[in-house]
């Protein structure tokens, strides 16, 4: 029976080129996207960028731009971010395609039907660069301008007519949702920021403008074009051709299993979009996990302070895998992180030139002399052998545990281990030593290359590029890698041919 594995990372707001934020949350999205499907899951991953709203509008207006031109251009660099980073996402989503205008229109029109949105006046505070609004008690004045305390952004007074979902209504319900299932928002601090927020009152959400006119229109009142956030969440339905519940990717793929997103727009994804679905009787998310920011020094990046870090300019100097495996490694998921030169460094020279690329030389090399270049055959496990390849086997639901449940830093911590028991491994052995006691060797030999076999098919979805050179070496292609095989200690057929490979990492010399 097929398995069905739907992951969103949050849709980028194309009002400018990427950053190492964006990065950060789709490099993530990947590595559980690509662990699902070495793990035998049928996968839809969804990507893309949200081009409506006044921030955009604003954006094209000072480019003297038409605001879809705009979104093209801009578009395109976060599409072609999908290939830098080699992300292995199924489908990239506009919100200015069509499918998605039906969508969101439709998901209007139910909200219409269930009694939940009526027409009245806003009047109160509203962040174009956040494009959200704020209560009174959510701002301050500093040098002698109004900000949003939570985002440090400017708010502008605005009263307007605006259609008004009742997001007060839903309150109850919301509450009661999230004790029913404790684990739909992670981590856990999020959940309880979130309660906090609801159990404090919720007001009804403006969910419509009128003082401009780029966004999709409400479908009985052209004056009006929908409240950005109600279109852009709606992606994560009309990605899966939404209103057509009967077809097949509706089917297997919703309710989504995750929606990976920064911390900072947690109250749309946990508060607002479950309430929106709540009221059009669809069923919710399985999880919503709002990760922390990649710092630039102690700050959150903006394009307002000047302190972006661009991925392409640390993918040029140090290389893709080495940067994916960083951001997975050191960055502590969930919480806030940064990128150090040296830390990166440090992290490319001990995990991955040494323990990981240097290993697959020393062993390949090794057996390249004395097995003639073969997988060596007539091996006898003793009991050293059997417990370093038994840690893979008797782990292997641990590790399908911290991928379901978003502990990315227990599964990277395992493989880390398991490195640099390899390397001990290796060394303590002794195989050198060993070449009077050839069925000794050829045992050392054989579970040094399997080792190597399982810890590559464990980095695949941090580090693809270098992990499918790795397994070159046995000939096992992108299509051939299966997670469950790490639990075959004796998958390497006896007299098979070791390929060569290249260095997979050079050491950063200062």
């Amino acid at each position: 029976m097929d398995k069905y594995y739907y992951i969103t990372t949050p849709i980028y707001y194309p009002s400018a080129k990427p950053h190492m934020g964006h990065a950060y949350s789709s490099i993530v999205s990947d590595v559980f996207a690509r662990f699902k499907t070495i793990d035998g899951y049928k996968v839809h991953f969804l990507t893309g960028t949200d081009e409506h709203g006044q921030k955009i509008e604003r954006a094209a207006k000072e480019k003297q731009m038409d605001p879809l031109a705009f979104c093209n251009e801009i578009s395109k660099t976060f599409k072609d971010l999908c290939s830098l980073l080699n992300l292995s996402n199924t489908d990239f989503i506009r919100t200015t395609e069509n499918r998605h205008k039906i969508s969101v229109q439709h998901l209007w029109n139910e909200l219409e039907k269930s009694g939940d949105i009526y027409l009245s006046k806003y009047s109160g505070w509203y962040s174009v660069s956040d494009e959200a609004f704020y209560h009174e008690d959510e701002i301050e004045t500093k040098n002698n301008q109004k900000i949003s305390i939570s985002s440090g952004s400017k708010v502008e007074w605005v009263e307007e007519e605006s259609y008004f979902f009742k997001l007060s209504k839903w309150q109850d319900k919301l509450i009661e949702h999230y004790e029913k299932n404790p684990d739909f928002i992670l981590p856990k601090s999020r959940k309880n920021e979130v309660i906090s927020f609801v159990k404090s009152g919720l007001k009804d959400l403006s969910i419509s403008r009128k003082s401009f006119s780029w966004g999709i229109k409400v479908p009985s009142n052209h004056e009006h074009v929908i409240y950005v956030w109600l279109d852009a969440l709606t992606n994560y339905l009309s990605a899966l051709k939404y209103p057509e519940v009967s077809n097949m990717l509706y089917k297997n793929f919703w309710p989504v299993d995750v929606h990976i997103i920064g911390k900072d727009i947690l109250r749309f994804h946990a508060i607002y979009w479950p309430a929106f679905l709540l009221a059009a009787n669809i069923p919710l998310p399985k999880r919503v996990y709002g990760h922390g920011w990649i710092l630039s020094g102690e700050e959150k990046m903006s394009k307002s302070k000047g302190n972006i870090l661009d991925p392409i300019e640390i993918i040029d100097n140090y290389g893709l895998d080495p940067l994916r495996y960083y951001l997975i490694k050191e960055v502590s998921f969930g919480n806030d992180g940064n990128i150090s030169k040296k830390k990166l460094e440090d992290c490319i020279n001990s995990d991955l030139a040494n323990n990981y690329g240097n290993f697959c030389q020393r062993v390949t090399a090794f057996a390249e002399k004395n097995c003639d270049s073969t997988i060596p055959d007539q091996i006898e496990f003793t009991y050293q052998d059997k417990k370093i390849l038994n840690n893979y086997s008797d782990n292997i639901n641990n590790l399908r545990k911290f991928i379901d449940e978003q502990k990315l830093n227990n599964y990277v911590h395992f493989i880390a281990n398991a490195l640099f028991d390899a390397n001990k491994y290796f060394n303590d052995q002794e195989p050198w030593k060993k070449k009077n006691d050839k069925k000794r060797l050829n045992t050392i030999v054989y579970t040094s290359l399997d080792l190597i076999r399982k810890v590559s098919i464990l980095l695949y979805p941090i580090i693809p590029s270098s992990s499918k050179k790795s397994l070159k070496i046995f000939n096992i292609n992108e299509k051939d890698i299966f997670f469950d095989t790490i639990k075959d200690h004796k998958y390497l057929k006896s007299k098979s041919k070791i390929l060569k490979t290249d260095i997979l990492f050079k050491k950063i010399t200062k």
